[in-house]
């Protein structure tokens, strides 16, 4: 399988993606990997890195232009065609690869996923999933951010394609499906979530009801389906807040004297464990789910792993046949 990697997107790139490459590269035998941007950059950059059979693998699609962080996702894309998102979703268009990834800005991502590889026959919004730690294991939270204004069809759809994530790569044989609301009392929400709790039960998931903020970190819900508006400030607020509670407890030993300084270096691996397990690293990415082929949008700050780790979720996407499912279950469900 080809991953298509734009290798300027990322606040320090190309070298965090080009060392998340070949970290793939490495790890994962099956995977070929397409380097889309400044083509001489890159290649001086892999110099003496990997071994002949190993550089084989992986190809330079050029790219002259970079869509920054700032700029609005729909005009920079019509204004820089040969920018290395536009080019990299061209290159799947084309059939020239199997998913996409993608460190850059989220909205040109989303933007140049929707106008140019298209959506999924059959949906009407495509979402972005994050999978959110829990007490249980994790939470596939939708949509993050990729539709902000949403009718009540589309997150009775958002919950079909959760459903199927939660299934294939979390390993859940029927996961729950909460939708995300102001009290779990059937008759609490606003006129979106109450309209959309019709649609949710004629659905083939395993719709429980409303969730609350905090069913999302108890893990109550396998899938909590909520609009990108709110999706979006959760995500943002719970990354956040995970770093302040790890900044809290550094200052908290700096502070403190000899003996909590040795409980401390004592619990080292406990701290670690919960550093990965809150980290976006090791899960490496948001799925865009609802487009043709699997895209993977990960943070403009995301290291090599991190990077690493998205293109591997892009393989285990392709490998299940996600997409193909949720064309199949789309086809079966009346969303009026």
């Amino acid at each position: 399988m080809k991953i298509v990697l734009d290798a300027m997107g990322g606040d320090n790139a190309p070298s965090i993606e080009i060392e998340g490459a070949i970290q793939a590269i490495k790890e994962y035998n099956d995977i070929f990997i397409t380097l889309v941007g400044k083509k001489d950059i890159i290649e001086k950059m892999l110099i003496g890195r990997l071994t002949s059979n190993e550089r084989a693998r992986i190809e330079i699609v050029n790219a002259d232009e970079v869509i920054t962080m700032n700029e609005h996702p729909a005009q920079a894309i019509k204004q820089k065609p040969n920018s290395s998102i536009v080019v990299a979703a061209n290159y799947i268009k084309e059939g020239k690869g199997d998913a996409l990834v993608s460190a850059g800005n989220t909205g040109a991502v989303v933007a140049s996923s929707l106008l140019i590889i298209g959506r999924i026959p059959g949906i009407l919004r495509p979402a972005i999933l994050t999978p959110i730690p829990s007490r249980k294991y994790y939470t596939a939270l939708l949509d993050a951010g990729a539709t902000v204004d949403c009718k009540p069809a589309y997150l009775a759809q958002f919950a079909v394609m959760g459903s199927l994530y939660a299934k294939h790569i979390l390993g859940i044989e029927n996961p729950s499906v909460g939708l995300l609301s102001v009290g779990e009392e059937e008759a609490k929400g606003n006129e979106l979530t109450t309209a959309a709790k019709d649609l949710l039960a004629k659905t083939n998931v395993n719709y429980k009801g409303n969730a609350e903020g905090r069913d999302i970190i108890n893990g109550n819900f396998d899938v909590v389906v909520c609009d990108g508006f709110v999706g979006n400030a959760i995500l943002k607020f719970g990354e956040e807040i995970a770093h302040f509670m790890i900044d809290l407890i550094k200052q908290g030993v700096k502070e403190s004297g000899l003996f909590v300084k040795i409980g401390a270096f004592l619990m080292m691996s406990v701290f670690g464990r919960i550093k990965k397990k809150v980290s976006y690293d090791e899960y490496g990415g948001a799925l865009l789910l609802g487009i043709k082929k699997p895209v993977i949008i990960t943070h403009g700050r995301a290291n090599a792993k991190a990077i690493k780790n998205a293109i591997r979720v892009a393989a285990e996407f392709i490998r299940h046949h996600i997409n193909e499912d949720i064309e199949k279950c789309i086809k079966n469900i009346s969303f009026e």
